[in-house]
């Protein structure tokens, strides 16, 4: 990037992502009115991109393209060119994507958009080298002028499709079931990879949440397949290059079958996420080295969480992680070195790029003397990769990514009995609480000071199920009050008259259509998380407007689900719940034993302190069991609970 340049206006931004294109020759807008207005007065196509900073193609399309004089001359003199960072606004990011799946079956980022000044696409694509960029917008260019009327047609074909993806066009004669768990756990074995954990082909994704599920249909059909498909995927993620072993944490996903090459970019919302899952299998040590690497590398003195670290340092992807034999003898020592590089499959050979990604494949989980060896290991290399130029780290706060985080601390904190975490969890809270809402609105993001963006309803879903599980971890009818809080603003601002949660609130107004989330990808969808938030609100409070709410989105999904159930598995842990009545247990305020049940795992129970009583108070479905005064009585209690056999 030129730094002798004249910024363009990308230069005013807080974002990362568009401020690493404030000095290419670009004419670059943000997604504003002054855009569009000038479209329509120049009467001009859009050219939209969105990425975000830790994208490796949107690195290498920057600098191949946006960088490079002639592309920007033809963008900037027939076109007007916007930037949009897509974890600044997934609303815009979501429409557009939608657009491009439908016109080409596929999408990713950079995504590529040309579109009306009145924000409806006619093209879409994703990486673009230079001359194949060039010639595409000559060729858009020439149909712009020449044929108008097919690209106007177009567009509003797409648009129209694009809206209608969210209409819900009568309420679903489909019932939520136990079918619909089963189908979904006939479909995930039958992608299981019973090698090397995980399903189907590369690219592996960890998708947490379908192996929370798996845990939980476990427990509801007394399944131990289930829970063991869930464990062993675990366990080889673990193993494997998309764990971070010198420095801890995860990768964002696997680029190959065994776990071993992942793409290199490390986000804070799968971190938080995986912790969630470790710390619920009872994999608590790779919970704590998950934790501490986003602890000490993500956490800032601000007291919440940035956002993610890049793939690439010095222009190459995953540079950074790599060792030798030889790096690993100059920090180690000769015995040590060969043990480590040993037991880490560090070999003159290499398994990436002629050098090596530590990983424990071929070792497998080490015995605790090895452990206590790698442990001093892996803390000497560590202080010695710090010497080296590291990836750039995005250091905006993000709403959704410190609600995830949350969760993680207070889920952790309690499962762990670990203090330290769950006090954090209340430190990020606050800082939530005190610069990222206005009134009762929430906000997207948040970087020196400023807020930006309106927040969506994946980001108040987040955090409402945050807020849930630091009142689960702290019995603190405080975060309950929040949590209930934020649930209503939520219905309020993006409730349909079908149920689902509309991605943005009914205060945007900048946008050309709306549009709902309602799978389960990468992350869980908003209305998935709502869903299971309403319902556990609902059990300990029996306010009959959160058991309506989620009602309202499993019947307005229910088909969807029957159809698709594995794109939909964090709603169907929410839908077991419900199908087993779930367990309210009301613990005393001063019976440490008692309360000690709150460390155990038990995913349909939930938890409410009561100063009126000695006893623990367990009430199922509808019936209530006679108070209880010993914890394995609890347990039990807790425990035979099942949907099915």
């Amino acid at each position: 990037m030129s730094n002798d340049r004249k910024p363009n206006r990308l230069v005013r931004e807080k974002s990362p992502y568009l401020l690493q294109h404030a000095s290419n020759p670009v004419n670059w807008y943000p997604w504003c009115d002054e855009a569009f207005e000038t479209a329509r007065e120049e009467d001009k196509p859009i050219f939209l991109s969105i990425g975000y900073s830790t994208c490796h193609w949107c690195h290498v399309m920057e600098r191949e393209v946006f960088e490079k004089q002639d592309a920007a001359a033809l963008l900037n003199e027939h076109f007007i060119s916007i930037k949009v960072d897509r974890e600044e606004r997934p609303d815009v990011d979501h429409i557009y994507m939608d657009a491009c799946q439908a016109m080409t079956g596929s999408g990713g980022w950079p995504l590529t958009i040309f579109m009306t000044p009145d924000k409806k696409p006619f093209f879409a694509g994703t990486y673009f080298p230079l001359a194949q960029f060039k010639s595409l917008i000559s060729n858009i260019l020439d149909i712009w002028t020449n044929k108008r009327h097919d690209i106007i047609n177009a567009s509003d074909r797409i648009t129209r499709h694009i809206a209608s993806q969210s209409d819900i066009k009568e309420p679903s004669a489909a019932q939520l079931n136990d079918t619909a768990a089963k189908k979904a756990f006939a479909q995930l074995g039958r992608a299981f990879d019973r090698e090397y954990g995980g399903f189907g082909a590369a690219p592996k994704f960890p998708s947490p949440h379908t192996l929370m599920f798996l845990k939980r249909y476990a427990l509801c059909f007394n399944d131990k397949e289930a829970s063991d498909m869930a464990d062993y995927t675990l366990t080889r993620m673990f193993l494997g290059g998309l764990f971070d072993h010198i420095g801890g944490g995860f990768c964002r996903y696997s680029t190959d079958r065994e776990y071993l090459v992942p793409h290199f970019e490390k986000m804070l919302y799968d971190n938080a996420m995986l912790t969630i899952a470790y710390a619920e299998a009872g994999m608590h040590d790779i919970a704590e080295r998950t934790l501490e690497f986003c602890i000490r590398d993500l956490l800032a003195p601000e007291g919440a969480f940035y956002t993610a670290f890049d793939a690439d340092s010095e222009g190459v992807e995953g540079k950074y992680y790599l060792f030798t034999p030889k790096e690993v003898e100059h920090v180690l020592g000769g015995a040590d070195a060969k043990r480590f590089c040993t037991l880490y499959n560090i070999t003159k050979f290499g398994n990436f790029e002629h050098s090596n990604i530590p990983n424990l494949i071929k070792t497998g989980i080490l015995t605790d003397e090895d452990e206590a060896f790698s442990a001093r290991c892996r803390e000497q290399l560590y202080h010695e990769r710090r010497k080296r130029v590291p990836p750039a780290r995005d250091e905006k706060f993000l709403l959704s990514s410190n609600s995830l985080m949350i969760s993680a601390l207070a889920t952790a904190g309690r499962l762990m009995n670990e203090k330290k975490y769950v006090t954090l969890a209340l430190s990020v809270t606050d800082f939530i609480r005190d610069n990222m809402m206005k009134g009762n609105r929430l906000y997207a993001v948040y970087r020196d000071g400023l807020l930006r963006h309106l927040a969506t309803s994946d980001d108040y879903a987040y955090f409402a199920w945050a807020l849930y599980r630091l009142h689960q971890a702290t019995l603190d009818d405080t975060w309950l009050s929040l949590c209930i809080t934020v649930c209503d603003s939520m219905m309020a601002l993006f409730a349909d008259d079908d149920g689902l949660l509309w991605l943005s609130g009914n205060d945007v107004t900048d946008l050309p259509v709306k549009s709902k989330n309602t799978y389960d990808g990468a992350l869980p969808s908003g209305n998935s998380i709502a869903a299971g938030v309403f319902l556990r609100v609902y059990t300990l409070t029996n306010a009959e407007k959160y058991k309506n709410a989620y009602d309202k989105i499993v019947s307005a999904l229910a088909g969807e689900i029957n159809a698709v159930p594995r794109a939909h598995t964090a709603l169907l842990s929410a839908a077991l719940l419900d199908m087993s009545g779930g367990v309210k247990v009301e613990l005393p305020r001063n019976n440490a034993q008692l309360r000690s049940i709150i460390r155990k795992f038990h995913p349909f129970a939930v938890y409410k302190e009561n100063a009126e009583h000695n006893d623990a108070m367990v009430c199922i479905v509808d019936r209530c069991l006679p108070p209880i005064s010993d914890l394995d009585t609890l347990t039990s209690a807790i425990e035979q609970t099942r949907v099915f056999s």
